[in-house]
């Protein structure tokens, strides 16, 4: 099929380049000639492994193109997706008005029947005001073609997209009085050969509601486990043992049951916000939900206080920061707790070295430069003179430092272990004071 994708950041690369892997013709479109140019050249905007290799495999093979006209790409269509940013409004609503403006734009410039399929994540109901928009525009042009509506929203994990693309567990994909279900199964059919099930038509606002529900969900189970790991922590039982015992029950599962510092990133965060705010206009109020939220800012909190405590004056202190995403296997540093510890930190007049593989250029841009802040070339360069580490992402080029070299490198042998990555009576013996997140660590044993 021949696919137009409109929006080229997160959503809309991967989704539009994994359809080219697939066998489609996909023109993914962008307003940022920028992007488009460098997309062109096979440099991607985000970090995702394997993104690269497939732009530029698929390039190559004349299944994905790059352009900055929308006109040019609808002309060949058979099948539009809007994958635009939803940021959260001043009070958390999902702001709708990139949506709208692809929406005018199709509405103006379709020459043809065409499926429209809603990617971004958007509230409830918003479909129907895509659909709206583009009844508008078709009506002041007088023509008569006909353009469906559809929802399928987007289930994808920053720093394995590509294998949730191309492996999905579900699709789901909401449609109004089942119109454009037979262009629906050809579209995915590569993904539906071997299990037909695996494909989920639902109406149109379920589907839009099926995606708050799932991050709900999940962000609920984090900021449930976090909440006990403080208790855990305070009664000198361990966390993860706990976390085994529960997650084999199958009725419970194993997944996003790990205490940490919080979650972050682009989706948990504003969606829940976007759920809230959604919920208030029916005058109903998400108690639940909101207590997820609360005990998300709290863990952060708790994971700055740690060092905070340990110090009592942080005054001419330096904290050497290991990781800096939200999560390891992405550049993606937005809600990310990173950001809220190393301002806490600050503010108490601590002095801060930062590392990590991929994010650093983009906490720069987004934190800003600070004259407290250092950026340092390598994860042990971080640690000279430092009073603490402090490790805040997990990524794999951490998970075995030389603890000798780190010992003689800081100033201090300390260690924030704020994501349980490390084994507590190892670091204790080879000197460290060591802090984790719901284990009996050094303050436990003293």
């Amino acid at each position: 099929m021949q696919i137009t994708m409109v929006g080229s950041g997160y959503v809309g690369l991967v989704s539009g380049v994994c359809l080219a892997e697939i066998g489609h013709e996909v023109t993914c479109v962008d307003i940022d000639k920028v992007k488009i140019d460098k997309l062109r050249e096979g440099i991607s905007p985000i970090y995702e492994p394997g993104i690269e290799k497939l732009i530029r495999q698929n390039q190559e093979h004349e299944r994905l193109f790059f352009t900055t006209d929308l006109a040019g790409a609808l002309k060949t269509s058979e099948v539009v997706f809007i994958a635009v940013g939803t940021p959260p409004g001043e009070d958390g609503a999902a702001d709708l008005q990139y949506v709208m403006e692809v929406a005018d734009s199709i509405g103006r410039l379709a020459e043809k029947d065409l499926l429209i399929i809603v990617k971004s994540t958007v509230p409830v109901g918003s479909c129907e005001k895509v659909e709206g928009a583009i009844q508008k525009q078709l009506r002041s042009r007088g023509v008569p073609h006909r353009l469906i509506v559809a929802s399928n929203p987007e289930f994808l994990k920053e720093g394995t997209a590509i294998a949730d693309f191309m492996k999905p567990d579900r699709i789901v994909v909401g449609l109004k009085h089942n119109e454009g279900a037979q262009e629906v199964r050809r579209l995915y059919r590569p993904f539906t050969v071997d299990d037909p099930s695996r494909l989920l038509l639902v109406d149109r606002r379920a589907s839009e509601m099926t995606k708050y529900t799932a991050n709900a969900m999940l962000a609920t189970r984090i900021s449930f486990m976090n909440e006990l790991s403080i208790l855990c922590e305070k009664m000198g039982v361990n966390i993860d043992q706990v976390r085994l015992g529960v997650g084999m029950d199958p009725r419970i599962g194993k997944k996003f049951l790990y205490a940490g510092p919080g979650y972050g990133g682009s989706c948990f965060p504003k969606d829940i916000r976007a759920l809230m705010s959604f919920a208030r206009e029916y005058d109903f109020e998400l108690k639940l939900i909101q207590a997820a939220q609360e005990v998300n800012e709290q863990q952060k909190m708790f994971a700055a206080n740690k060092v905070r405590s340990y110090f009592k004056n942080l005054e001419g202190k330096t904290v050497a920061i290991w990781g800096l995403a939200f999560k390891p296997g992405t550049d993606d540093v937005r809600e990310a707790p990173a950001k809220t510890i190393i301002q806490d930190l600050i503010t108490h007049g601590a002095k801060i070295a930062v590392h990590d593989p991929q994010a650093m250029e983009r906490f720069r841009h987004e934190f800003g430069n600070h004259e407290r802040i250092q950026f340092a070339r390598n994860a042990y360069q971080a640690l000279e003179g430092a009073d603490a580490l402090v490790l805040l992402t997990e990524w794999s080029e951490y998970r075995w430092p030389n603890w000798e070299k780190v010992g003689q490198l800081m100033k201090q042998r300390v260690v924030f272990d704020l994501r349980n990555q490390y084994e507590p009576q190892t670091l204790i013996q080879l000197g460290f004071h060591y802090q984790c997140i719901g284990r009996p660590d050094s303050t436990y044993h003293s």
